[in-house]
């Protein structure tokens, strides 16, 4: 979408439901949660995206603000009892079996699931989404010294994760 000005509220969603569901995927851990969450981008979108001045960010603007709707989640979910926990969990859909690339995929995915969230999250906008650093800082909020700092840590990290897991 070289002209993000000209896209309406469908293209949008059309163009960037995908995107954001993975990296929503990618924190949740949750099919349901993750959903929930991409849906709550867009709603946020419709209310707020028309202060948004340049249109050049929406896709950093779409991934700040599910990632900021994460977080609030989560400091929400801190109140939530045992017993809620079990009623709103979901299963992750099984991996299809057969296909070497797609275990390798999914492989990779659960060794970025043990990585720290702090480091999570800047893995998955830099890999899976293909954002700049530029890009993250925005979308997280921080300054891109402190983004190029967790990429290399996470990547020790994941880097540790699996080779621990090919030692097993």
């Amino acid at each position: 979408m070289s002209d993000h000005a000209k896209l309406d509220f469908s293209e949008l969603v059309e163009s960037y439901y995908t995107p954001l569901y993975r990296f929503a995927y990618s924190l949740a851990k949750n099919e349901h949660e993750a959903s929930d969450l991409t849906q709550q981008t867009f709603v946020i979108y419709a209310q707020k995206g028309d202060s948004l001045r340049d249109a050049s960010k929406i896709k950093s603007w779409l991934f700040t603000t599910l990632y900021r709707e994460f977080l609030r989640l989560r400091r929400r979910a801190a109140h939530v009892t045992p017993q809620e926990n079990e009623i709103l969990e979901v299963e992750a859909p099984p991996v299809e079996p057969g296909i070497a690339r797609a275990l390798d995929s999914q492989s990779a995915l659960e060794a970025l699931e043990q990585v720290d969230e702090a480091y999570r999250a800047p893995l998955t906008l830099f890999y899976l989404k293909d954002l700049s650093y530029k890009e993250i800082a925005a979308s997280l909020d921080i300054p891109i010294g402190t983004v190029m700092s967790r990429l290399s840590r996470g990547k020790a990290q994941l880097k540790t994760i699996l080779l621990s897991r090919a030692a097993s």
